[in-house]
């Protein structure tokens, strides 16, 4: 049944005829570390109605067997493929067993497997459990909307001590077990802190860091493919569970933000224990949705830059051309260079990294992260140009080196910028033509934010000439040109309206004598963008040539122009 070159029909045989030998035997199979294999492998390949008769048979004893080492892997597999009823019922015969079987180190798998199947009114029904012994006890007071803990309590008029106290139990020995790798673990304690005081909220944290920067034992395989890749499935298992589990939590949004809160509150020690954790992780991390923003926080926030640039900057720099191109994978590179900047991140985004735990910040603190996080992007263009301002804004208990002069270490006095220069002058054609790789392009080009690579500007010259060499080049039907590529001609036009010292190389290069050529499609954006340029001079470079093309009517001016004209 399980070798992949029996076919369906042939497969379909076997199951049926094993599961009608296994009739009425089903719970006694299922706690056989020999036989639930079978029986699991006949659920996940039968037929819907021989699933849902085997559903029947174990429903009452599901709950026994989440707890059973090798059941628990059947009681996942029918959880997976149940019908909504079927789930509907399991989640309701959990009420009542969430915290205990949470606490237990296999029954936490089967709670986490059915709060990830759930809606978000079940998922809800499972984490009010959690809060208060009265939402356990009594059923229909979990029965309401999704809504935070803070909402609950106001609306059921729980008391936010007792609440606190409770949730302090169930917590305690989650903590003290090591089951902190499941989601819903991560959500109950972001719940949990929001109501926590400062002294338990800083006792939860420091308790999380130890598990989150060491292995995790727990393996998530269901199942063996078969007798052949036993061996390899196993490496596979042992190489995982050797990870820290910093990096297994990276998958969710809650996972993050544990992640974050453990980053931003917890100690100089602390921080220095998580970096160290990270060494050979940091592209796993830097690729993943959810990873890729922690680094970037990291990256902000942590003040021994010498550390940062031996375990995450260096590793990162040998595959640069890879986190270039990759749309998570830039983005701890545009923190470096364009902090929080909203063309790069999501508003989700930003506010999940200004994350922060509410009693661990300042009022002061917490309403200048919360206003910032909405601010428009155009305020990045528009933002404090002093060197050391404001721009990073991301929240550490004890952060003091000036921002500015933290992104000046890791960009350049680790030579990260040299690497990445060579990499874009290298990949000047593609960076130009692609959607993400332009972003990290335009913002060497500039500079960066403030100014930040100011004392390499001989380099950003060279990488100047590479964009106008590839502009320079006639047009071809093998490639498409620079100024007529969708992406290209954006990021050009983009770069001659904030970056003077690129608009006069590339006038020179590309542009000069040829603009009548270029007045059309998407090219005449970047002819119209010497004109649209804030900078006198580079307005009076192409005046002359570009005026008369307006005034003919081959060149249109961009409607936003025309009506500030008007």
């Amino acid at each position: 049944m399980r070798c992949r070159d029996v076919n369906k029909e042939n497969r379909s045989k076997l199951v049926t005829e094993a599961l009608r030998k296994m009739d009425g035997k089903y719970f006694e199979i299922a706690g056989s570390h020999v036989t639930a294999r079978v029986l699991q492998t006949c659920v996940k390949w039968c037929s819907q109605p021989e699933r849902d008769a085997v559903f029947v048979a174990l429903q009452p004893h599901l709950l026994h067997l989440s707890r059973k080492k090798y059941a628990v892997f059947l009681v996942k597999k029918l959880i997976k493929l149940a019908t909504k009823k079927q789930l509907a019922l399991f989640i309701s015969s959990l009420h009542g067993h969430v915290a205990s079987l949470l606490r237990h180190t296999i029954g936490a798998a089967v709670v986490d497997c059915a709060f990830h199947q759930a809606t978000p009114p079940q998922k809800r029904s499972l984490l009010l459990e959690l809060y208060s012994t009265e939402l356990q006890l009594f059923k229909d007071l979990t029965e309401q909307k999704s809504c935070s803990l803070l909402e609950t309590i106001s609306k059921l008029g729980l008391q936010k001590s007792s609440v606190l106290q409770y949730m302090t139990t169930v917590i305690q020995p989650l903590l003290e077990k090591g089951i902190v790798e499941y989601s819903i673990v991560h959500t109950v304690i972001l719940e949990y802190l929001t109501i926590a005081d400062k002294t338990s909220a800083s006792d939860v944290i420091r308790q999380l860091i130890p598990h989150l920067t060491q292995g995790s034992s727990v393996v998530d395989g269901d199942e063996l493919s078969g007798v052949a890749e036993v061996p390899t499935k196993s490496k596979a298992k042992k190489k995982r569970s050797s990870e820290p589990l910093l990096i297994r939590i990276m998958q969710t949004r809650e996972g993050l933000k544990i992640g974050l809160a453990c980053l931003k509150h917890g100690s100089a020690k602390d921080r220095k224990k998580i970096i160290k954790s990270l060494k050979g992780q940091n592209m796993k991390l830097a690729l993943g949705d959810y990873g890729c923003l922690f680094l970037a926080c990291l990256l902000s926030i942590v003040d021994d830059t010498k550390l940062v640039t031996k375990v995450v900057i260096d590793e990162l720099t040998k595959q640069l051309k890879e986190l270039i191109f990759d749309k998570n994978g830039r983005r701890p590179l545009l923190q470096l260079l364009h902090p929080l900047c909203s063309r790069y991140l999501t508003p989700t985004d930003l506010i999940c990294l200004k994350y922060s735990v509410p009693s661990l910040v300042s009022k002061d603190e917490a309403s200048e992260s919360a206003t910032k996080v909405n601010l428009d992007s155009k305020l990045d263009d528009v933002a404090d140009k002093e060197p050391g301002g404001s721009e990073d804004t991301l929240v550490a208990s004890d952060s003091k080196k000036d921002p500015f002069k933290r992104r000046q270490e890791l960009l350049v006095k680790s030579e990260l910028f040299e690497v990445l220069i060579e990499t874009c002058i290298e990949n000047v054609g593609e960076l130009l033509r692609t959607n993400f790789g332009k972003d990290v392009l335009y913002e060497v080009a500039v500079g960066g934010k403030n100014n930040v690579l100011e004392g390499v500007t001989d380099r950003i010259h060279v990488l100047h000439n590479a964009i106008a060499s590839d502009a320079e080049r006639p047009r071809t039907e093998d490639v498409e040109h620079a100024f007529d590529n969708y992406h290209s001609s954006r990021v050009i036009r983009k770069m001659i309206l904030d970056c003077p010292a690129f608009a006069a190389t590339l006038w020179k290069k590309a542009l000069k004598g040829k603009c009548k050529s270029f007045a059309d499609g998407f090219s005449s954006k970047v002819v119209a963008a010497y004109l649209e340029s804030s900078d006198s001079k580079v307005k009076d470079l192409a005046k002359s040539e570009v005026q008369p093309l307006i005034d003919g009517g081959i060149l249109k001016i961009p409607d936003h122009k025309a009506a500030e004209k008007k």
